[in-house]
């Protein structure tokens, strides 16, 4: 609901209009010169707009030329090199997250950026992030599911935008524009693959017994690998459609082979013999027996963008995509002598994989007109996305030797079918301008499902007492039982309105407010203003405030599941269960409600001819964050699990409005063009974040947690650190472009600031040092078709310091050497060379 200050402090904001605190639209290196004369579509405002300049609050244009020459494959990935305030952290060994990563925006949640494909809102991912990595607890769109192929530009929004677009959009908005040429196209391969030296990983060259009876180990130089061989293909190509439409088709398959940065298995393999002695296998087992690295993963993935002009008053238009991935993910290594192995199958133990099988789909059908000098748009815009789970190499240690060793685990199944209409026109209200004003409204139908997967991969054989024969369901991944089964739908209703005009020449002044209406937890209203004051051609200040939401996901309200979970390294059975079911309810749940937002943004931009710059500042406070609570575990969570029918789970977890929180920071942009005559030209640019998220306030223990005790906390230090400091607090983006006759050479350097991996002590929590990235591209246009390129990612192949000497040592910082909370890839160096062809 709106905050009763958002008026006076609205006000405030606005009558100040200072230097000290306004906000600002980036005019960023990333607009590229052909796309000045494009119309920008998310700018904080519906009135078009021909330049970012002319913006009320913080706007990135990423232009053609910088996706392709980002040397990077995906668009998370490109994004990351471009944006300073988005990151798309690293994860390992964390399930169906392995295989579709969330990125983040100013250090919030990946569910709190909206996502739009040519202005429209895209559906989300089926997956909920359940593992311990940043974006744990939201389910977000998988922008890797858009090919880059099919993009045309890229805007992002850096401003609390759901007064203007709905839930969602507390951080920004990323709106990706589609190709829309009625000629041309281009065909694009793209071969690399990781060469790398792992730094402080040694490399194991035997294993012997050392004079007390222990294994020991022989160790080399640092591990030297080559792996993670990526190839991708992608085309598209424009049509014209009769004499007054167009058709632009886009494809990409990618074909990318798994790393694997695992360090060697110190631990026993198999038991001992009667007098204590080792088994002689201990000295010939393969102990490089995890995959700790990037998913096998198979892309594929088509997008059309088409229009036409039925007369000249009325278009149509529509756009469309189909995706398809399929991947293969490793987890913790089962030995021989694990009792959940069963040495009949797997004599030597086994490492068990999870596959997905990933079905996206979406529709987009809509029609603009000019009628009595409104401009009318209406569309229908529907979304699938089927995330089918799968474990391979494993067993069901209850069901004996009469296991299988493959599953289908079930699916989930998120859609989302969304009607739009706005009307725009421009009135004389007596002010310096006309008013240009927006009115508009929205139906939005979502659908959540969990499909049971197969009885063998959730099923625990019970012993004549009822007791189980042994762990039971999928190891690694149990499968949905019929008790996890999910149908949940729900629809809102939104109408908003928005007021654009400028009370003199040089000041802009803009108000929003949008309503919704939820069919599961009520209504909402959010607002915005936002001002812009031009001293002179080159000076603007600008600055916005404004109230948003975000809805609790259906996947956060509706979600079961019971899955193996590595805490401190342990790995045990965590529940995580619905805030309406006996066990979460016994536990303190309470029913979810949505968060609330008051963003406010200032800066100003300075831009001439050849020089560019921006300082951008912001506040994002939200409250009653929805947050997955601590694996709450001990005797007593179990006696009230075993009370509520879950007799085979330890811990347990459930979504709650548990803290508010504070986020703070500050964007800074330089940009500078050289003209080097006879050498050509050279264009340097610089964008830093400054970035803290602080936890204000946690909610009071629930009663039924507090009666067991102080040691029983439903979000504590370990949850709070994650929020706190999974992400970089500063981040710099350097980046210079040579361009000379038909050379192109890009040099980018990123420094990530630190970060923390938290554990539930400060002494075990592992600190990451800030680090530098460097990225490297030489591109040759050999002809006006012909395109050739070549360069590496991470130039200098850095990595994170090392887990072995951390404080707390386990086997487990030997096995996996490097934290997953690492701000960037954890792989080392990628080479890789491309070639384009255009037509």
């Amino acid at each position: 609901m709106l905050k009763p200050s958002f008026l006076a402090a609205s006000v405030s904001l606005i009558l100040a209009s200072a230097p000290a605190f306004t906000l600002t639209a980036q005019a960023s290196s990333s607009q590229s010169p052909e796309l000045k004369p494009e119309v920008i579509e998310v700018t904080g405002t519906r009135r078009s707009l021909r330049s970012i300049a002319e913006s009320t609050v913080p706007v990135d244009i990423i232009g053609l030329d910088e996706i392709n020459s980002s040397g990077q494959l995906e668009l998370s990935q490109v994004l990351t090199t471009l944006i300073p305030s988005f990151n798309f952290p690293n994860s390992q060994l964390a399930d169906g997250t392995d295989h579709a990563r969330p990125a983040v925006l100013r250090g919030l949640a990946p569910d709190h950026t909206l996502v739009l494909i040519n202005g429209k809102r895209r559906h989300s991912s089926a997956l909920l992030n359940l593992n311990g990595t940043v974006g744990r607890g939201s389910s977000a769109v998988d922008l890797n599911m858009i090919p880059t192929a099919a993009i045309k530009r890229i805007e992002v929004l850096r401003d609390g935008a759901a007064a203007q677009y709905g839930s969602d959009a507390i951080a920004g908005v990323i709106n990706i524009v589609l190709k829309d040429a009625d000629n041309g196209g281009s065909i694009n391969f793209t071969y690399g693959k990781y060469d790398t030296q792992m730094a402080g990983v040694k490399q194991l060259e035997s294993t012997y017994q050392d004079d007390q009876g222990e294994l020991a180990f022989n160790l080399a130089d640092d591990r030297r690998i080559s792996d993670g061989n990526t190839a991708t293909l992608s085309g598209n190509i424009g049509l014209p459609l009769g004499q007054s439409g167009y058709i632009h088709l886009s494809a990409e398959t990618r074909n990318k082979a798994p790393s694997n940065r695992s360090g060697f298995d110190p631990r026993e393999q198999y038991d001992r013999d009667e007098q204590g002695n080792l088994d002689p296998r201990e000295f010939e087992a393969d102990r490089y027996n995890h995959r700790f690295g990037k998913a096998d993963i198979e892309d594929v993935a088509f997008f059309y963008n088409a229009g036409y002009d039925l007369s000249d008053t009325l278009s149509v238009y529509s756009f469309g995509s189909y995706a398809e991935r399929e991947g293969n993910s490793g987890g913790f290594f089962r030995r021989a002598n694990d009792k959940k192995n069963v040495v009949e199958i797997y004599p030597n133990g086994f490492l068990p994989q999870i596959t997905t099988n990933v079905d996206d789909f979406a529709l987009a059908l809509g029609a603009k007109s000019h009628v009595a000098g409104w401009d009318l748009d209406g569309s229908a815009n529907y979304g699938r996305n089927q995330f089918n789970f799968g474990v391979t190499n494993s067993l069901n240690t209850s069901m004996g030797t009469a296991s299988p060793t493959e599953f289908e685990n079930g699916a989930l199944v998120y859609d989302q079918l969304t009607l739009n209409f706005d009307a725009k026109n421009s009135f004389d209200l007596g002010l310096y301008e006309e008013v240009f004003i927006t009115l508009g409204g929205e139906y939005r139908n979502e659908s959540y499902q969990i499909e049971v997967g197969e009885e063998a991969s959730y099923l625990t054989v019970l012993n004549a007492d009822g007791t189980p024969v042994a762990a039971g369901g999928a190891q690694v991944l149990a499968g949905f039982s019929p008790a996890s089964a999910v149908d949940e739908s729900r629809h809102n209703i939104a109408l908003f309105t928005e007021f654009d005009t400028y009370l003199n020449a040089d000041w802009n002044l803009i108000a929003a407010a949008r309503y919704e209406d939820y069919s599961d937890f009520g209504s909402t209203l959010t607002g915005k203003l936002a001002t812009r004051y031009a001293i002179n051609d080159a000076l603007s200040f600008r600055g916005a405030i404004s109230t948003g939401f975000r809805a609790p996901s259906l996947a956060q309200s509706s979600y079961k599941s019971v899955a193996t979970v590595f805490e401190n390294g342990v790995p045990n059975e965590v529940g995580l269960f619905p805030v309406d079911t006996p066990a979460a309810q016994a536990l303190g749940a309470r029913p979810l409600d949505a968060e609330e937002s008051v963003n406010m943004t200032a800066g100003f931009i300075y831009t001439d001819d050849v020089f560019s710059l921006t300082i951008d500042a912001y506040r994002i406070d939200i409250d009653d964050r929805i947050v997955l609570s601590e694996n709450l575990s001990g005797d007593a969570v179990e006696r009230i699990l075993k009370n509520a029918g879950e007799q085979n789970v330890q811990r347990v977890r459930y979504f709650t409005n548990a803290i508010d929180s504070r986020t703070q920071g500050v964007d800074i942009v330089a940009t500078y063009s050289f003209n080097l005559n006879s050498l050509g030209r050279l264009n340097l640019s610089a964008a830093l974040n400054l970035n803290d998220t602080e936890v204000t306030r946690v909610k009071n223990n629930p009663a039924e947690l507090a009666a067991l005790g102080d040691e029983y906390q439903y979000f504590a230090r370990r949850e709070i650190a994650r929020f706190e400091e999974g992400t970089p607090k500063d981040k710099l983006n350097l980046v210079a472009t040579w361009q000379y006759q038909n050379w192109t050479a890009i040099l980018k350097a990123t420094r990530y600031g630190e970060t923390t991996d938290s554990s539930s002590t400060v002494e075990k929590d592992e600190v990451l040092d800030a680090k530098w990235i460097a990225d490297l591209e030489l591109a040759y246009q050999y002809s006006e078709q012909w395109r050739f390129a070549m360069g590496a990612n991470n130039l200098f192949d850095q990595y994170p310091q090392d887990t072995v000497g951390n404080i707390g040592f386990s086997n487990f910082n030997q096995i996996f050497p490097y934290s997953a909370f690492s701000a960037y890839n954890t792989d080392g160096r990628f080479v890789y060379a491309k070639a384009s062809y255009s037509f």
